[in-house]
Parts: structure tokens; sequence; C-alpha cells
């Protein structure tokens, strides 16, 4: 009987053994940093291009995990150009005085079957506000990949001042969708 526990016991260990290791290595050209935003009604996409972090994540210790992300905020594609250079501008980003946006993490909660809650502060235009950004992990050909998403609103960080503050037109919530891969 002793020894039929034992090898029950090492056979419901060894999934999370083979996943035992530290993901450190940030992978930005198998990573993507999205975003939906509806504009007069219509739901619009864009993404980022260019952005970097540092990542410390062990399946087997996540609540050891950390993770900081910044974007480039100028690499923005919205799929108009006209509407590029617009929210790089003072009333949107003002990326003249803050080219980033940064998110960093204080803590990971496993909450069961691969999936994960990472709360931490994300700034934008320089204000700082707690976010829980749900999470989910997966080994695909040796690469660790985090995937998720999370609404933010964008007038809590004040991207779209003045005729924009107001959400006739551009909606307050912009839902931001993620695909960050890792290597040992």
């Amino acid at each position: 009987m002793r020894t039929l526990l034992a090898a029950a016991a090492l056979a419901a260990a060894m999934p999370l053994a083979a996943h035992a290791a530290d993901y450190t290595q940030l992978q930005t050209e198998r990573s993507k940093v999205g975003f939906s935003f509806t504009q007069m009604g219509v739901t619009l996409d864009g993404h980022f291009e260019r952005f970097d972090g540092e990542l410390r994540f062990d399946p087997a210790a996540p609540e050891s995990a950390r993770a900081v992300v910044e974007v480039e905020l100028a690499s923005i594609r919205t799929g108009m150009p006209d509407a590029d250079a617009e929210v790089a501008g003072r009333s949107w980003f003002n990326i003249g005085e803050f080219p980033r946006a940064r998110f960093e993490s204080s803590s990971v909660k496993a909450l069961g079957g691969e999936r994960f809650e990472v709360s931490g502060a994300l700034t934008i235009k320089g204000r700082s506000l707690p976010v829980v950004v749900p999470a989910s992990f997966a080994v695909r050909d040796g690469v660790g990949v985090f995937e998720g998403e999370f609404v933010i609103r964008r007038g809590d960080f004040a991207v779209g001042e003045g005729a924009w503050a107001h959400f006739d037109v551009v909606a307050n919530e912009v839902r931001v969708r993620y695909q960050i891969s890792a290597t040992q």
C-alpha cells in the first residue's frame, strides 16, 4: 500500500516538477501587447510594436514571481497613421514628457489550473494606479507563455485631455490584451 501511495504522490507531483524552472528571458519578438477601444460606437484594435521588461517566474513558486514591463508609447499602431500621431501628442499620451508606460508587479496569487492574479502598479503619464491582471501560463515548445486581458479607464490616467476628456466620442474603457513569451 505504501508503494502505491508513494507512486501516486510521485505521479501527482510530476506535472509540477516538469514545469519547475525560472522563466527569466523575455522574448519580445514572440510577445504581443494589444488593445481595443470604442470610438463613435465602433470597436477598434491596435497594438504596440516595442516593449521590454524583466521577468522571473517559477511555476512551482509563483508567489516569488516578479515582472516589470515597459511599453514604448511612440510605437502605437492603431491602423491609422493620423491617429497614431494624434495620440502621441500632449492631450493623449504626451510622449515628449512620458515616453513609456510601465507595469510593475507586487504579488502573484495562484488560482489553480495554470491561472494567476498578478497585482501591481500601472503607470501612464506619470500616474500610478493599482491593477490586478489575470494571467494564464503554459509551456509551448519550451517557451513559457503568459496570456491575459484586463480593462483600464483612460480617464484615470488623463489619456485624452481637453476636448477628449469626455467619453462620448472615445469610450473611457480600454481593453488591454497581452501574450508574453519567456525562456529559461
